[in-house]
């Protein structure tokens, strides 16, 4: 490629270039490339932007992944591109011009091989390898009239994303991505720099003082920004990682639900006790996020494999034609750019009671909203649920021991949804009225295991069993709130809070692995910690037994959370450090 920029090009993206002659040379070029490296096929008379080649030559997600001329190959599909390559016609020097065809066709190859080969939505960037001096000129001219670092700044910010965050967020977020990346930063390090600065807004908000209350609210908005900034750098980089999939995908909650315990902390420092309300708005908070995985799982093109058609959101798909209506359906979801502002400002000119009081109302409007929508949807679609949303839809119901069994044992009985409610809703009526240490709560425990049991006895493909898991949180989180609080044992709101942390990290995880394609945790460490069921016992047992006891309930419980914690953390750490975790940035959720 003399006088070519291309070579300087691919170099600048971290590639070794050798140049092939002929296409026999490059069998030999590719045994020379260590085994565990990418390798690009580039043909040498390649016009374009140099972010299309980066789109298509150094992002890591695919196996393979193409623009016309260029090819690149992660090392799990270099077998079968080394089969494409033995397999390709030999051609004369003379016929060397026809590289083109080379580099397509071998993309083509390998998709018939059963290679997942990505094609990059290009947009306005030119990627072509020119026929003639005729062709090529035009693609100069093409090329030199599109800014490709303009277009590379604009599709770092997500094109779906509340208002707050597109409107207040990501028109100067984008820049310090690239401040980030060209000074060699990565998104695993703003993520990290994002939760330290929440942690520290968390801290502020603990010493209940109103000039640690704004610093709070400052420092949760900064935290925002950066928590955008990660995303748009991996983006604007293609620094897309295993470990920020990770912690992409766990460290907006703990930032969040962090900072609850700050501001319960702050509140108490002046006597006011609102750990039932902190806890309260992060049990709304994870419910309605399963909500919106759950669903997600059992209806969106891609995990069921079906279209979503039914008139419901055929609806939707008109609203979204209206422009304002977007934004409005958008915010009275409360997003998390939304979310955390109101939190921000509230902090800064209210008390930890009023920013609860709005959470847990707004959110409550937002769950209602979705869900209802939701529903609609569900009763009105015509498309079959799969047998892999089932999977996915029993993984996030979380089924322990006691539940496996009785679903082994019982007989299928249709309507699970409605099994799981009336169980709930019997726990849940039962920790509510009966006095703290009553045996019956006990017996409304035990019922709702075998109904649980029960309404995971057939595959989840109704209409609404995707409801399933969401009852489940709710029945369980709730039950650990009502007893803490109906207790009234010092420290016991706190170590709920801590408990139902840890079981909430291990619901998060379980999805985002889902979602990852890697499939749920492993079940010794669903039976480790006793299924959702399970836990819900244990905790009815215990407040039966030591709720009277001073302080054992409050001890009992921190030492269960820390259990739990110590053991999903491990689990956690291993899985998504390990070659099986999905090199997936996580695009974050709209709730």
């Amino acid at each position: 490629m003399p006088g070519s920029q291309l070579g300087d090009d691919l170099r600048a993206l971290g590639f070794d270039v050798q140049n092939a002659s002929l296409p026999d040379d490059l069998p030999r070029l590719l045994a020379e490339v260590p085994a565990g490296e990418r390798v690009a096929l580039v043909d040498p008379r390649f016009l374009g932007h140099l972010h299309a080649l980066r789109l298509a030559l150094t992002d890591p997600r695919f196996p393979a992944a193409s623009v016309p001329g260029a090819l690149a190959v992660q090392a799990e599909a270099r077998p079968a591109l080394a089969r494409a390559l033995t397999g390709a016609p030999a051609a004369p020097a003379a016929q060397v011009r026809t590289a083109a065809v080379l580099t397509d066709g071998v993309a083509a190859a390998l998709e018939a091989d059963g290679v997942a080969v990505h094609h990059p939505e290009l947009g306005s960037l030119i990627a072509t390898v020119p026929a003639d001096e005729s062709a090529a000129a035009a693609a100069s001219r093409a090329v030199s009239a599109v800014d490709d670092e303009a277009v590379r700044l604009r599709n770092a910010v997500k094109s779906r994303d509340g208002f707050f965050t597109t409107h207040f967020i990501s028109p100067y977020s984008r820049y310090i991505a690239r401040w980030c990346a060209r000074r060699g930063l990565t998104p695993n390090q703003v993520t990290t720099a994002s939760l330290i600065t929440a942690l520290i807004a968390a801290g502020c908000a603990a010493t209940g003082t109103r000039g640690g209350y704004v610093a709070a609210g400052v420092l949760l908005i900064v935290s925002f920004v950066l928590d955008c900034t990660d995303g748009q750098l991996a983006r604007y980089s293609l620094q897309y990682s295993t470990m920020g999939a990770w912690l992409d995908a766990t460290f907006d909650r703990a930032k969040e639900y962090a900072y609850y315990a700050g501001l319960a902390l702050g509140a108490a420092r002046g006597g006011d006790d609102v750990w039932a309300l902190a806890l309260g708005a992060m049990v709304l908070q994870t419910c309605r996020h399963v909500v919106d995985f759950s669903f997600n799982e059992a209806h969106v093109v891609g995990t069921d494999a079906s279209a979503n058609t039914s008139p419901t959101a055929a609806l939707s798909g008109k609203l979204d034609a209206v422009g304002w209506t977007v934004w409005v359906r958008r915010m009275i979801v409360l997003p998390i750019g939304e979310r955390w502002a109101m939190i921000a400002v509230l902090t800064a000119a209210t008390t930890p009671r009023v920013v609860f009081y709005a959470l847990l109302i707004g959110c409550s409007f937002a769950a209602c909203y979705t869900t209802a929508g939701r529903v609609l949807r569900s009763v009105s679609r015509r498309a079959p649920r799969t047998d892999r949303a089932a999977r996915a839809l029993a993984d996030l119901a979380d089924s322990g021991p006691l539940a496996q069994l009785v679903a082994a044992k019982a007989p299928r009985i249709p309507g699970a949804p409605v099994v799981a409610a009336v169980g709930a809703a019997a726990l849940i009526a039962a920790a509510l009225t009966q006095p703290v240490g009553s045996r019956r709560t006990i017996v409304a425990a035990v019922l709702y295991a075998v109904l649980s049991g029960l309404a995971v006895s057939r595959p989840l493909k109704g209409a609404l069993d995707w409801l399933v898991p969401p009852l489940f949180r709710v029945a369980e989180y709730s039950t650990v709130l009502i007893l803490a609080a109906r207790s009234d044992v010092d420290g016991a709101l706190p170590a709920a809070f801590g408990l139902v942390s840890a079981v909430a990290y291990h619901h998060y995880d379980t999805v985002y692995r889902i979602k990852g394609g890697s499939g749920a945790p492993p079940q010794w460490l669903v039976r480790v910690i006793g299924g959702q069921e399970g836990r819900t016992l244990v905790v009815t047992v215990l407040a039966a037994v030591l709720a009277t006891r001073a302080t054992d309930f409050t001890l009992a419980l921190t030492v269960l959370a820390a259990v739990i914690a110590l053991v999903v953390l491990v689990e956690s750490i291993r899985f998504w450090v390990s070659s099986g975790a999905p090199a997936v940035h996580d695009e974050g959720e709209t709730a």
